[in-house]
């Protein structure tokens, strides 16, 4: 994963783009655009970069990944205590 995918990350939770929907749901802003925002699961988000993932990276074993789903792996990290 590439550092700037984490930075933007960070800067999602940071910034409080993340919102909690349901144990498995959460709503979470675009970075590139403020008016937009992406629902995304814990293995799934219907942004760009997420859906265009496999046709960039097909075939070398990787599982789809995009800032907001390494935003989530934040939030909750930060949110566990």
């Amino acid at each position: 994963m590439s550092a700037n995918t984490i930075r933007k990350a960070k800067k999602l939770v940071e910034s409080g783009g993340v919102v909690k929907i349901e144990d498995d749901l959460f709503q979470i802003k675009s970075s590139s655009d403020p008016g937009k925002s992406y629902f995304v699961t814990s293995d799934t988000c219907e942004c760009t970069g997420f859906k265009n993932f496999y046709k960039f990276h097909h075939g070398k074993g990787l599982k789809a990944n995009c800032s907001h789903l390494e935003a989530i792996r934040i939030f909750k990290d930060k949110n566990s205590d």
